[in-house]
């Protein structure tokens, strides 16, 4: 069993939960504005979920860089996706705002880390 894929995979299915619950249950709840912000969290937590498949079974990969790429991406999810939802819902205040941006650059450092594995790997193989 791969503990890693399991944990994803439950993350993927705590997306889909959280999306549904933004479109029925707070639809009636949030502005438009905010609906769009929890939106958008829902979608960039999905993406990279997707993405922490990819990098989890692909082959090419070393440990260490699964793991690196995978720490990137879920302290992404949690720090962008994870402040998006709790200002949005009102469970810490908007002065955590700051949080947000750091996720993002936690996604880009994520990315890169990725590109540069591949290219990494195209290297090796000439």
């Amino acid at each position: 069993m791969n503990k890693n894929l399991v944990i994803i995979s439950i993350l993927g299915a705590i997306t889909i939960v959280l999306g549904a619950f933004g479109a029925h249950a707070l639809k009636e709840v949030l502005t438009v504005d905010e609906l769009k912000s929890y939106e958008t969290a829902v979608k960039y937590q999905m993406f990279h979920i997707i993405v922490l498949l990819i990098v989890n079974t692909y082959t090419g990969f070393n440990l260490k860089n699964k793991n690196v790429i995978s720490y990137l991406f879920l302290a992404g999810i949690l720090f962008f996706s994870g402040s998006i939802y709790a200002i949005t819902l009102g469970v810490s205040p908007k002065n955590i705002w700051f949080i947000t941006p750091i996720g993002g650059l936690l996604f880009i450092i994520g990315w890169l880390k990725l590109a540069y594995s591949f290219f990494k790997i195209k290297k090796e193989e000439k």
